[in-house]
C-alpha cells in the first residue's frame, strides 16, 4: 500500500504553487534550474557519453560503408552508351560508345540491357537527350559537356529500398533520442523518490515545476543528439558523393526536427507520470513498457509499412508516430503542402493535453512510497 511522505511548502504558497506576480519570474527560474541538474547529470554521465559516440560513429560507419559496397566497383567500370546521330558531346575516351542507326534500334538496346543509357543527337536547347530505362547513369551525365534532356522510358513509381532505409532512419532517430531520455527520466525520477531527495525538492519548488525542469532538460538533451545524428548523417552522405540525397533530405529533415521539438515533449510527459507511479528501480518495468511502446510504434511502423500509403497516410497524423511518419512522406513527395501543418497542429494539441494529464499524476504520485501508485488514483482532482 503506498503511504504518503508530507512536505513543507514555501511560504505564501499554498500547496506549494506560486500565487504573486513576481514569483513567474522565480518559477522560471527554478524550471532553469533543474534544467540544468539534468543536463549536467546526463553530460558528466560515461555511459551517455560513450553511447552517444558509438552511435554517431555507427551512423557515419554504415553510411560510409554502404556507398562502399553498393557503388564501390561501379566507379572503374566504364558505361555503354547507344548513339544516335553526331554529337561533340560524347567522349569516346571515357563511354564505350555504340553507334546506331535510330532511335527506336537504341530503345531497344537500352530495354534488352545491352547498353546503359542512349544518347540522342536532337535539336533541343542542350543538343542532346539522354535516354534511360528507370534511371540514367551519373556516368553517362558528367561525361557530357553539356547539361542534356533526359528521358526514362520506364520512370519508377517508387524506390522500396531507398524508403526502407530513410524510414529506418528517421525511425532510429526518434526511437534512440526518445527512448534513451525517456528512460533517463523514469531512472532520475524514481531514484529521487527511492533515496528521498523528491522530498527536499518539492520543499523549495512545486512538482510541476520539477517536472517542467525535467522535460526541457532532457529536451535540450534529446533535441541536441538529434541534431548531432542528423550533422553526423548528412557529413557521411557528403563525404561519400550523395549531395543529391542529402540535398532531398534537407526539408524533410527540417520538418523532422520540427516534428521531434513537439513530439518529445509528448514522449517526456509519457516517461515522467510513468516514473512518478513507482518508488523502486525494480518497479521500473512495469510502467516503462507502455511507454516505450508509444516510441516504438513510429520505428515498427516506417520498418512493415513504409511502402503501403494508406498505413504511412495514417501514421503521419497519429500524433505518436507522425515525428517519423510525415518527414519520411514529405521525401517521397506523398503529401501535400498543408498536410504537414495539420499534422503538427494536432501534435501540437496532444503534447499539450497529455503534459496536463502528466503533470497531475506527477504530482499526486511523487510523495507516495511503496507499491506502485494506481493509476485511478494517480488521475483523482486533488
Amino acid at each position: 500500500m503506498s503511504t504518503v511522505t508530507p512536505t513543507r511548502t514555501p511560504a505564501g504558497t499554498p500547496g506549494g504553487t506560486p500565487t504573486t506576480g513576481a514569483s513567474a519570474v522565480s518559477t522560471t527560474a527554478a524550471i532553469g534550474l533543474v534544467a540544468e541538474r539534468e543536463i549536467t547529470s546526463q553530460v558528466r554521465s560515461k555511459a551517455f557519453l560513450i553511447s552517444t559516440a558509438i552511435t554517431l560513429l555507427l551512423i557515419l560507419g554504415g553510411i560510409i560503408l554502404s556507398s562502399v559496397l553498393g557503388g564501390g566497383g561501379d566507379e572503374e567500370a566504364t558505361d555503354t552508351v547507344a548513339l544516335v546521330g553526331t554529337s561533340e558531346t560524347v567522349s569516346a575516351s571515357t563511354l564505350d560508345v555504340r553507334e546506331v542507326a535510330s532511335r527506336a534500334e537504341a530503345e531497344e538496346l537500352l530495354r534488352s540491357g545491352e547498353v546503359d543509357a542512349v544518347v540522342l543527337a536532337d535539336d533541343s536547347p542542350a543538343g542532346v537527350t539522354v535516354l534511360g530505362l528507370e534511371e540514367v547513369p551519373g556516368g553517362v551525365v558528367g561525361t557530357l559537356t553539356v547539361q542534356p534532356e533526359i528521358e526514362l522510358l520506364e520512370p519508377p513509381t517508387g524506390n522500396p529500398g531507398l524508403r526502407a532505409v530513410v524510414g529506418i532512419g528517421f525511425g532510429l532517430a526518434f526511437m534512440i533520442t526518445a527512448l534513451g531520455s525517456g528512460t533517463m527520466i523514469v531512472q532520475n525520477t524514481v531514484q529521487e523518490k527511492q533515496s528521498r531527495v523528491v522530498e527536499i525538492l518539492l520543499a523549495a519548488v512545486p512538482a510541476r515545476v520539477l517536472l517542467a525542469g525535467k522535460i526541457l532538460g532532457n529536451w535540450v538533451i534529446g533535441v541536441s543528439t538529434a541534431a548531432a545524428m542528423a550533422a553526423t548523417a548528412a557529413l557521411g552522405l557528403a563525404v561519400t558523393g550523395q549531395g543529391e540525397l542529402l540535398a532531398m533530405l534537407t526539408a524533410p529533415m527540417l520538418w523532422f526536427v520540427l516534428f521531434f521539438l513537439v513530439g518529445f515533449v509528448l514522449i517526456a510527459s509519457v516517461f515522467a507520470a510513468a516514473g512518478a507511479l513507482v518508488s523502486r528501480q525494480e518497479d521500473t518495468g512495469t510502467v516503462m513498457q507502455p511507454a516505450m511502446m508509444l516510441v516504438l510504434l513510429p520505428y515498427f511502423g516506417v520498418v512493415f509499412f513504409a511502402d503501403n500509403p494508406l498505413v504511412m497516410t495514417i501514421l503521419s497524423y497519429v500524433p505518436f508516430s507522425a515525428p517519423v511518419g510525415m518527414p519520411l512522406r514529405l521525401f517521397f513527395g506523398d503529401a501535400a503542402w498543408w498536410e504537414p501543418l495539420i499534422s503538427l497542429a494536432i501534435l501540437v494539441v496532444t503534447a499539450w493535453l497529455v503534459s496536463l494529464v502528466a503533470a497531475r499524476m506527477y504530482e499526486n504520485s511523487l510523495l507516495k512510497m511503496g507499491s506502485r501508485v494506481p493509476l485511478r488514483e494517480a488521475l483523482k482532482r486533488t
